[in-house]
Order: C-alpha cells, then structure tokens, then sequence
C-alpha cells in the first residue's frame, strides 16, 4: 500500500503527557498509520511543518479484547504513536499559546510557600 504523506499522519495526539514532553523536551507525539516506518514519519514531518527531525520513536499499542457481561467480545484497535523530536532551533506550536512555563510554574511555588512562612 503506497502511502501519500498526507496518511501517514493520523493527527497529534493531545494529553497532558504529550504536553508536557513538547514543553520540556520539545518532543511532539503524533498518531501515526499503522504501516508508517520512522523514515516516512520523518519525512511527513519534515515536508508538512517546514521543520527538521532529530529522531523518531515509535510506540506501538496492540487492540485489547474486551468482554462485556453479555459476553460479547469485541476488539480496540491497533494504534501507533510516533515521538518525535525536533531540532534546536525548531517548533510545532500545536498547542497554541497556551503553555506550561515549567521555570515560572516552579517560581510561583516558591514565592506562595515563602509568603506562607511569613505570614
């Protein structure tokens, strides 16, 4: 099956661990086809955000068969996520400006403790 690079993304995928890891890592997940490889992620990255790869990961997560009290059984399907991981001077703003400032975050702790102590 010949795929365009239009398929081989399914599209990002959105939690707060995929958060974390762009804020911190500048590492953005992707939900990928299930016949997608590390060179055709990397190369739809690459052409669909004008962005250059560092590396690729891909994690693979089999369908569950699930039973219910009416002992259908029925099956999740495949999925397969891509970590990728951009260069230095490179970005996905796929989560808009809404952002978790891990430095101000840790500040603000610090600065609500310190006035607990004194107050």
């Amino acid at each position: 099956m010949e795929l365009s690079i239009y398929d081989i993304i399914v599209g990002p995928v959105v939690s707060s661990k995929a958060y974390q890891l762009h804020q911190l890592m500048k590492k953005i997940m992707f939900q990928v086809h299930v016949e997608a490889n590390k060179p055709l992620v990397r190369e739809a990255v690459t052409k669909l955000f004008n962005v250059e790869v560092d590396s690729v990961r891909i994690v693979v997560r089999k369908g569950k068969r699930k039973v219910s009290r009416s002992r259908n059984v029925s099956h999740d399907p495949m999925k397969k996520v891509a970590i990728v991981t951009l260069k230095k001077d490179y970005d996905i703003n796929l989560f808009g400006n809404v952002g978790y400032d891990a430095q101000a975050n840790t500040e603000k702790v610090q600065e609500a403790s310190t006035e607990q102590v004194k107050g």
